[in-house]
């Protein structure tokens, strides 16, 4: 057992905060003998002192000064320990699961994360990133407590957060490009196009135009757009995963007659929101209001 308290070191630092006994004493509601005695124990338990007079007030020894901001960790440590018990006793959760399509704007997310974090800092965040029937999936299996995907979940009800835009993209070198036309779905099959894979791994879902007779499937966006950036095919890609490379002209959009931009609706669905926790609640308010805050005035758009 440690020979100091916790109380001991949390004196002290009053000490020290107020600038001696009789402050710190009215600032705890302790008595300055209480303070005194608590202090002066400590330096005999440790056998080194951590005040020293300077007129009538103290301040600490160079010993002391070390000591006390190791204990200060100490001490913001039970801090925070007090208060995750207090939060689970409230019913917080310790941990809630994120199932998010990897579709959904990331600077939202971010910000969502970001937001919820300073609320609930002791609560762990497992975050999945997802493609298309993947998220469901983790979502009717009981592993997903929040699920944001552009696909209905079967026996459950979701709110609608926003809309993503996706646009056909290549690099700007690309074949396609050089025709100098409007181009046609026909034009397509004749070049590779790059698709995500469905991350289920029961019930995987082919979503969008599959007709090129080249096809390169990978398992996250972000690497079917690296590619497209290495002029390795073309795809159609959620408008707010490119705009820099869109602005730089490292991507440029294809003139396709029609079905060069479609959008997919994205939902945020519950697990279960009637017993949802005061933490997942929470997440679920901030990815809303990071919605609104990081829509830029064009096809993202909230849905009221």
């Amino acid at each position: 057992m440690s020979r100091v308290t916790l109380a001991q070191w949390q004196m002290l630092a009053a000490v020290v905060d107020h600038g001696g006994f009789a402050r710190a004493a009215e600032a705890i509601h302790k008595s300055p003998s209480t303070l005194n005695h608590a202090v002066h124990k400590l330096e005999e338990q440790l056998g080194v002192a951590v005040l020293e007079p300077v007129g009538r007030q103290v301040r600490l020894t160079e010993a002391g000064e070390m000591l006390l901001r190791r204990a200060r960790q100490l001490i913001e440590n039970a801090d925070s320990l007090e208060d995750v018990a207090t939060r689970l006793a409230e019913g917080l959760e310790a941990e809630i699961v994120l199932a998010i399509d990897q579709i959904f704007p990331p600077d939202a997310l971010a910000r969502a994360l970001e937001s919820f974090s300073a609320t609930y800092p002791h609560v762990r965040v497992q975050l999945h990133e997802t493609v298309l029937n993947g998220g469901v999936e983790m979502l009717q299996d009981g592993q997903a407590d929040l699920l944001v995907s552009g696909l209905a979940a079967r026996g459950f009800l979701g709110e609608p957060l926003v809309t993503v835009g996706f646009i056909a993209v290549a690099h700007p070198d690309h074949p396609l490009h050089r025709l100098g036309r409007v181009l046609d779905l026909r034009d397509l099959e004749q070049y590779r196009q790059l698709v995500v894979r469905d991350s289920a791994q029961r019930q995987s879902l082919d979503a969008g135009w599959l007709k090129a007779e080249q096809r390169w499937t990978v398992s996250h966006l972000d690497t079917s757009i690296d590619m497209l950036e290495r002029n390795l095919g073309f795809a159609w890609v959620p408008e707010t995963r490119i705009l820099d490379a869109l602005q730089a002209g490292r991507l440029k959009p294809l003139p396709l007659a029609a079905g060069g931009v479609r959008e997919v609706p994205i939902q945020l669905i519950h697990r279960d929101q009637d017993r949802a926790g005061p933490a997942t609640r929470a997440m679920a308010g901030h990815l809303q209001e990071a919605v609104t805050a990081c829509a830029p005035p064009s096809r993202f758009e909230k849905i009221e």
